[in-house]
């Protein structure tokens, strides 16, 4: 299924509706894997591509994500031919490393990344998250996890809930199951998350319009994450 199929390319959006209104098709995409695909489209890279090579468990829970246009340059980069590059991504699935699915991979070398995005004010309901995964796996003895949280100045304040990598992303007016949150951070102004965790850990961060903004509003954001570890004390 192509992500044209899936309403992920604008500019194919409305030939593709159109389409289906004179064949007299109805796509379903409450299916259960149809929504896993979804999720998988809204995690990891966001840069266009006709197909996104996915691996999904049989519980349809998402464990790696590929798009087909970012293959060949992560296969060369690895210094891999085009199927050896494929071949890992598999492999590397299939071992639990989830590759693709982080937007941010933090270590010891690189303890400090930023990410820019945008967040959407949903239509119906109350959030539609941009999602960021932040990898800190490589802190095994943990640490302090820090989101520095910057709202652009278009319209619409956001709002930014920390989950644990695991866990579903409530979109219930006050989400369920959070670590940690910074709520209604209007346009032009800063805001700022922090969770102590204890061993290396996936994250999610979950970014929405605030549900009292216009339906349909986007603005930016910019997020500083970064992990802080404990000092070992000197003998």
């Amino acid at each position: 299924m192509s992500n044209a199929e899936l309403g992920r390319i604008p500019g194919l959006q409305a030939p593709i509706t159109m389409r289906r209104e004179r064949e007299s098709k109805v796509f379903d995409t409450t299916q259960p894997l149809i929504q896993a695909i979804i999720r998988g489209g809204k995690t990891g890279s966001k840069k266009a591509s006709p197909v996104d090579c996915l691996v999904i468990s049989p519980e349809l829970e998402l464990m790696g994500r590929q798009p087909i246009n970012e293959l060949y340059g992560e296969s060369r980069r690895r210094g891999l031919r085009y199927a050896e590059g494929y071949f890992m991504f598999l492999v590397e699935s299939l071992e639990g490393k989830q590759p693709g699915l982080g937007n941010v991979i933090l270590n010891n070398e690189q303890p400090l990344q930023k990410v820019l995005d945008i967040f959407r004010t949903p239509m119906i309901g109350y959030h539609d998250y941009t999602v960021v995964v932040i990898d800190a796996r490589a802190f095994e003895d943990g640490g302090t996890l820090t989101i520095d949280i910057e709202v652009g100045r278009g319209q619409g304040a956001g709002s930014f809930f920390l989950f644990d990598g695991n866990s579903e992303l409530s979109k219930e007016k006050v989400p369920k199951g959070t670590l940690a949150r910074a709520w209604l951070i209007s346009p032009g102004d800063t805001g700022q998350i922090t969770h102590h965790f204890d061993y290396g850990k996936m994250f999610k961060l979950g970014a929405s319009g605030q549900w009292t903004n216009e339906r349909g509003t986007v603005n930016a954001f910019q997020a500083r994450i970064s992990v802080e570890t404990p000092k070992k004390n000197e003998s």
